[in-house]
């Protein structure tokens, strides 16, 4: 971007932050996973160790181990249910280990094991209504298996590696996102699986998905920095994007009730997206060959550069109206949160004149966590917030403030 370009700023609103409240450290180890038990002062882990740990809170306000059970192989991810006492734990060779575990949280117990992948299981859940496990790995599968009688039901095989599930309990949609950029939708019955669409609009791995069973929008994040909203219940095709983190986006986690996306990327930025907010469509980039305002030839425009004499110049585009633009028309660069730029981006001269100041303010939040976070679970009863760092911490953090 041109060193000359001309700026706005808007002071943001907020000052809220989470609150570092407790946390967990396995020495030497790494904790690939670790989720609130709900309504319960306890934690459950999967770690580099093949150990899967359930943690409860001592009364001088640390968490200890009640279990620490071995494995065969490492645990990569894990789905507890709470009205069942089950857990489920995806493994590196592809084993899925369902558990049940006690109302004391003091007894784990290995009811049956899931030859379900050939490679790392990447996500695991578990559905009560159905009795089913869906589950995605590195061998570019989704398999789907019932728990009643440890059968395979079905599966579904992508072109890359698969990272991330969610499931709809009302249509019993599978949403799947994989390291090519797209997001797979399917739908399972008890006889067959049938492919619904495929969702295109990352240019990197989507790494997590979350999924608003009230609204029907599926929200998805991305290596390529950015956060896409599909309205999957509008049935037009709406999707709207938010930029506001400058690294490979890792994991997310929706507060529904509050209206809260909470987002976590590899700049140790957590951002706190307010999903009451109304947000416009990011407009389509326009295509031509020269410069829509002034009519410049953009470089590889070898016929209107020899009859005008002209150097051809670089094609730029506004990021408000989309129009294909030359550098001298786009000098000027702008926040626009209604269309989820929370940083400056190039504008040209029409759009930024005709944007309000009102227009710029923010409703999203940003806090420096401080370390690279791979897994992040929210606990809503409690109002708290766990996160899993590539620094052998699990951190526990008191987020009030963020969801009002």
């Amino acid at each position: 971007m041109a060193t000359d370009t001309k700026t706005s700023s808007v002071k943001k609103p907020t000052k809220k932050k989470p609150i570092l409240i407790n946390k967990l450290e396995l020495s030497n180890e790494t904790i690939h996973m670790a989720l609130f038990i709900p309504h319960e002062e306890a934690i459950i882990t999967v770690s580099s160790d093949k150990t899967v740990r359930v943690w409860i809170q001592r009364d001088n306000g640390q968490f200890w181990p009640s279990i620490c059970h071995y494995m065969q192989e490492v645990g990569l991810c894990l789905d507890f249910n709470k009205e069942s006492g089950k857990v489920f734990i995806g493994q590196t060779k592809g084993m899925i280990q369902e558990y049940d575990l006690s109302n004391d949280c003091n007894k784990l117990v290995l009811r049956r094991s899931y030859s379900a992948h050939t490679s790392n299981v990447n996500t695991v859940l578990f559905t009560l209504d159905y009795n089913w496990i869906l589950s995605c790995g590195n061998d570019k599968y989704f398999q789907w298996h019932c728990t009643k009688t440890g059968k395979r039901l079905g599966g579904y095989g992508a072109k890359s590696h698969c990272n991330c599930l969610q499931f709809d309990i009302e249509s019993s949609y599978v949403f799947m996102g994989d390291d090519s950029g797209e997001i797979h939708i399917l739908k399972l019955s008890t006889e067959n699986l049938k492919v619904i669409t495929t969702l295109k609009g990352h240019s990197g791995s989507v790494q997590c998905i979350s999924w608003d069973m009230e609204k029907k929008w599926l929200y998805s994040g991305s290596f390529d920095e950015s956060i896409i909203i599909w309205d999957i219940g509008g049935q037009k095709g709406s999707a709207y994007e938010l930029h506001g983190h400058t690294e490979k986006i890792r994991t997310m986690s929706l507060a529904t009730h509050a209206q809260k996306l909470f987002t976590i990327a590899d700049d140790c930025k957590l951002t706190v997206w307010d999903m009451k907010t109304e947000r416009a469509e990011t407009p389509t980039w326009s295509q031509s060959d020269m410069c829509e305002k002034c009519a410049t030839p953009f470089f590889w425009n070898f016929k209107q550069m020899w009859e005008e004499k002209a150097v051809g110049v670089r094609q730029h585009h506004c990021r408000k109206c989309g129009r294909a633009v030359c550098m001298k028309c786009s000098s000027y660069v702008s926040v626009l949160p209604n269309l989820g730029y929370e940083y400056d981006v190039r504008v040209c001269g029409d759009c930024y004149n005709s944007t309000k100041d009102e227009e710029k303010i923010s409703t999203t939040c940003f806090h420096d966590i401080k370390h690279l976070i791979k897994h992040m679970s929210v606990d809503l009863s409690k109002k708290r917030m766990l996160t899993c760092g590539t620094d052998e911490l699990v951190k526990i953090w008191d987020i009030k403030e963020l969801l009002t």
